[in-house]
């Protein structure tokens, strides 16, 4: 390792160690940093894994819902239901807390569910089409939210990681090195000024 572009001084000598010490400190801190957010990382996966199943389980009761409605009341009459169904979502941002870190994320209200269509015309299938596709669709948005904060979280993990390698296979080599290698030359000019003192002493003996 190529060592830093320094005068090898005492003062330098000092500088050096000091910032040997703080890159040190620094890379256990950043060490300890990594593996908080990987393990926070891995738990919001599981989550990941839980909802995924809970979607898997609510598609399977969703849509064979909608294809019975379709086969029950037409294609016409399931438009024309559909046409008159308008709902408002709202989405906000929010802080969420994870690994002792706050990251943006989504959330979106859901609306309180209505009846478009008079009683008349309506049919126990359109009604458990509608309650079906709103716990799909809470599940959806809440895939989206603990999705952006595990992309949130891996990215931070990559940064993270880039910095401890920075600090341990450059930052930190490169000063131990410089301050090797400073220590040499003054121990070196120690050893010949002793020397001279001792030929300096001898001449006036």
């Amino acid at each position: 390792m190529e060592k830093l572009n320094v005068a090898p001084t005492k003062s330098n000598l000092l500088a050096i160690k000091e910032q040997l010490s703080t890159a040190e400190n620094g890379y256990q801190l950043l060490e300890q940093k990594r593996e908080i957010l990987v393990m926070e990382l891995m738990r919001i996966v599981e989550k990941v894994k839980l909802l995924e199943r809970e979607l898997d389980k609510q598609y399977q009761e969703a849509y064979p819902a909608l294809k019975n409605m379709l086969k029950t009341v037409g294609g016409d009459r399931v438009e024309r239901i559909a046409h008159a169904v308008k709902y408002d979502f709202h989405m906000k941002e929010k802080k969420i807390t994870a690994g002792g870190m706050n990251f943006d994320s989504i959330d979106v209200e859901l609306p309180q569910q209505q009846l478009f269509y008079s009683f008349l015309g309506s049919y126990a299938d359109s009604d458990k089409v509608m309650v079906d596709f709103f716990k799909l669709l809470k599940l959806l948005t809440e895939m989206a939210s603990i999705r952006t904060v595990a992309w949130r979280l891996a990215n931070e993990i990559k940064k993270t990681q880039r910095r401890v390698n920075s600090l341990n296979k450059m930052v930190i080599p490169q000063t131990l090195e410089t301050k090797t290698y400073i220590e040499s030359v003054l121990e070196e000019r120690e050893r010949e000024n002793t020397f001279v003192l001792k030929v300096l002493k001898n001449r006036k003996q």
